[in-house]
C-alpha cells in the first residue's frame, strides 16, 4: 500500500447509549505530520496521528455476540473535534492480514488510516467479522456481516473516546469509504445506515471505491464466461462464505468444484494456505488441465447449467442477496473506478450509478479516474478525488464549539469540485491566498487580499487534487474536474 500511495503525495456529547461496545484500546504507534509529508510524497498533511488496535462487542457469522477488532487512527490535536471516517478494507490474504494489525508484518491498509487521520479524521478501520479477533471463517462479500461489523464500531467509538487519555473527540459528521471489497463494504454500510439506522446516524458523504457491487450481475457473468481471469481465488472464497451464512449451497465442495481444486479450497478454508497461496494454486491447475485460467472451468459442469438456467437456485439467491446498488443514497455519494480494473469489472460502477439515479439518488456521480489501471494502480487516484470530495464537506471545529473549518479561520471554498471558477469566502482582509498542485508546486499567489471573497480561474488547470492555503499555512483540499 505504501508503493501505492507514492502518488498520493462533535459535537461534544456525553456518553452513548452503544459506548458499551467499546473493550479495549491498545497503543500500537505514531507518525508527525513530517512522517506523513515524506511517506507519500506530498506537503498536504496538518495533523501528527497515533493509531491504536481496537476491540468491541458485535455478532459473529453466526448472530452470537462475539469480540470484533480494528484500527482506530486518530491526530493528536485534542484543542479539536474531527469527524469520524470509515474506511472498510480490501480483499485481505489472511486472517491476520487486517488493519488491527499495522505495523506488524501483513498489517492491511493501516497506512490508508494515517492518510485521512492526518488529513483531520478520527479513522475507523473494521477487520471484519471472522478476521483479526473475530473467531470462525470471514463472511467475504457477505453484505449484512461487513455492515454490521463497521455500524458496531461506529458505535464503540464514544467508548474508545470516553475511555482512552489523549484522543480528540469526535464531531456528528460521519464519512463513509472503501476500496475493493471495501467499495462493497462501505456500499453495504452506507445502505444500512441510511435505510435502517436513519434514526442513529446521519451520514455526511460516502465514496464508494471499485466495488463488487452487482455480484449476482457483473461478478456472475464474469464467472461464468470464457474469459480469462487471474484471481479464480475470489470465487471459492465467496462459495464458502456463502454456505457459511446460509448452509444450503452445497453438501460437499466437490458438488460445486472439480476434484482437482477442492483440495486446495479445503486447505485455504481450514487456515493452512492464504488466500494467495490458493490463488496461484488455481491458477497453476487451470492452465495445466484446461491451457488457461478461466475460473468456471473449475466449476461443476451440472453447477454451471444450473446456476444459468434456474434463478431460484440458491447459489443465485445468495448471490442477489448481496448485490448493494439498488437503492437511493440520500447524502452526497461519489462512485470512483478505473475502467482498465483486472479484478472488478469498471460495469460494477457504471451498474450502480445507472441504478442508484433512476431510484432518484440526486446528488450522485460515478467517474473514471484512470481509464488504463488495473486494480492496484487504482487506488491512489481513487482515494486522492475522495479525499478532494470530502474536503468540501469536512469541519474540524474547536473544543470550544465554534465550527472551523480549518485554522483560524472559517473559510469555504465552493463549489468543491470546482470545474471553471473557485470561490474562496470568509477570507480575512489583508491575507494570502495561494493553491499548489499535489506536488507543491505553487500554481496561484494573491497577497493582501481585502477580505471576503476571492474568485479563481481554474479552467485551465488540470484536473486534480490541489491544497488551498489562506493567511499563515492554514489550508485545505479543493478538487478541480472537469
Amino acid at each position: 500500500m505504501r508503493i501505492l500511495f507514492t502518488l498520493l503525495a462533535t459535537m461534544l456529547v456525553s456518553a452513548s447509549v452503544f459506548s458499551q461496545n467499546f473493550i479495549s484500546a491498545t497503543y500500537k504507534g505514531a507518525k508527525t505530520k513530517a512522517q506523513l509529508n515524506a511517506q507519500f510524497g506530498l506537503p498536504i498533511f496538518q495533523y501528527d496521528v497515533k493509531y491504536y488496535k481496537v476491540t468491541y462487542t458485535s455478532n459473529d457469522a453466526a448472530g452470537a455476540l462475539d469480540t470484533l477488532s480494528g484500527l482506530v487512527v486518530v491526530p493528536t490535536d485534542l484543542t479539536k473535534m474531527y469527524p469520524l471516517l470509515v474506511y472498510q478494507h480490501g480483499t485481505s490474504d489472511c486472517k491476520t492480514c487486517v488493519p488491527s494489525r499495522y505495523g506488524s508484518p501483513g498489517g492491511g491498509e493501516g497506512d490508508v488510516g494515517t492518510v485521512f487521520a492526518g488529513m483531520g479524521y478520527i479513522t475507523l478501520m473494521p477487520d471484519y467479522v471472522g478476521m483479526g479477533d473475530g473467531r470462525g471463517f470471514h463472511p467475504y462479500v457477505h453484505a449484512a456481516t461487513e455492515a454490521s461489523a463497521a455500524v458496531d464500531m461506529v458505535r464503540s467509538a464514544s467508548g474508545f473516546i470516553q475511555q482512552t487519555a489523549n484522543v480528540p473527540q469526535k464531531s456528528s459528521q460521519i464519512f463513509i469509504t472503501g476500496y475493493s471489497q471495501g467499495g462493497h463494504a462501505a456500499m453495504a454500510l452506507h445502505r444500512e445506515m441510511e435505510l435502517n439506522l436513519a434514526s442513529e446516524f446521519t451520514v455526511t458523504a460516502a465514496a464508494h471505491l471499485s466495488g463488487p457491487y452487482s455480484i449476482s450481475g457483473v461478478m456472475r457473468d464474469l464467472i461464468l464466461s470464457e474469459e480469462v481471469y487471474y484471481y479464480p481465488a475470489y470465487i471459492p472464497n465467496t462459495s464458502l462464505s456463502y454456505q457459511t451464512m446460509y448452509d444450503n449451497l452445497y453438501d460437499d465442495l466437490t458438488d460445486i468444484f472439480k476434484p482437482a481444486y477442492a483440495g486446495f479450497i479445503e486447505q485455504f478454508y481450514n487456515g493452512t494456505i492464504t488466500l494467495g497461496t490458493l490463488n496461484q494454486n488455481l491458477i497453476q491447475t487451470l492452465t495445466a488441465q484446461t491451457g488457461s485460467s478461466v475460473a468456471r472451468r473449475m466449476l461443476q459442469d451440472s453447477i454451471v447449467e444450473a446456476i444459468t438456467n434456474n434463478p431460484l437456485h440458491p447459489i443465485n439467491l445468495a448471490l442477489k442477496d448481496n448485490d448493494v446498488y439498488d437503492w437511493a443514497p440520500v447524502t452526497p455519494t461519489r462512485i470512483f473506478y478505473c475502467m482498465g480494473d483486472d479484478q472488478v469489472p469498471f460495469e460494477n460502477s457504471v451498474l450502480a450509478r445507472d441504478t442508484m439515479i433512476a431510484n432518484g439518488a440526486a446528488d450522485l456521480a460515478a467517474t473514471d479516474v484512470n481509464s488504463t489501471a488495473d486494480q492496484g494502480g487504482c487506488v491512489s487516484p481513487a482515494i486522492i478525488q475522495t479525499i478532494g470530495f470530502f474536503a468540501g464537506k469536512q469541519v474540524v471545529s474547536p473544543v470550544s464549539g465554534t465550527n472551523e473549518a480549518f485554522g483560524d479561520v472559517q473559510i469555504t471554498l465552493a463549489p468543491n469540485p470546482a470545474s471553471e471558477t473557485l470561490t474562496v469566502a470568509n477570507i480575512p482582509n489583508g491575507a494570502t491566498v495561494e493553491m499548489m498542485d499535489v506536488n507543491g508546486k505553487n500554481v496561484f499567489r494573491q497577497l493582501n487580499v481585502s477580505g471576503g471573497t476571492l474568485d479563481i480561474n481554474v479552467g485551465n488547470m488540470l484536473p486534480g487534487v490541489y491544497w488551498v492555503q489562506v493567511g499563515s499555512g492554514k489550508g485545505r483540499l479543493v478538487l478541480i474536474q472537469r
